[in-house]
């Protein structure tokens, strides 16, 4: 995917542990890997906010965009769920990048 997420290049920044900042934004710390590890498919404003609020960073601290293959990955088709945050959008680790 060619949008890069450095959520772990700020938590080492700011010498703070992936459970401190899950707690600090409201979302399981099961939700914020899935977002860190690149696998969420999208993220809501809500959720930038509070990690950036947070980390004390603004929103491209946290993303990136590299060229490369956009259709690479398991939902090239766009079938997958989606991985949103709050109660409307994503359950489970799988299936949400955050909590609310």
């Amino acid at each position: 995917m060619p949008i890069v997420v450095d959520i772990d290049v700020m938590l080492a920044r700011r010498k703070m542990s992936v459970g401190e900042l899950a707690e600090r934004v409201g979302i399981t710390p099961a939700n914020l890997a899935v977002l860190k590890n690149g696998r969420a498919k999208a993220v809501r404003f809500a959720t930038l906010a509070a990690l950036c609020e947070a980390l004390d960073c603004q929103p491209g601290d946290l993303l990136r965009w590299e060229a490369g293959d956009a259709t690479s990955g398991a939902d090239a088709a766009g079938t997958g769920a989606a991985a949103g945050t709050g109660a409307a959008a994503g359950t489970g680790a799988a299936g949400a990048a955050g909590g609310g």
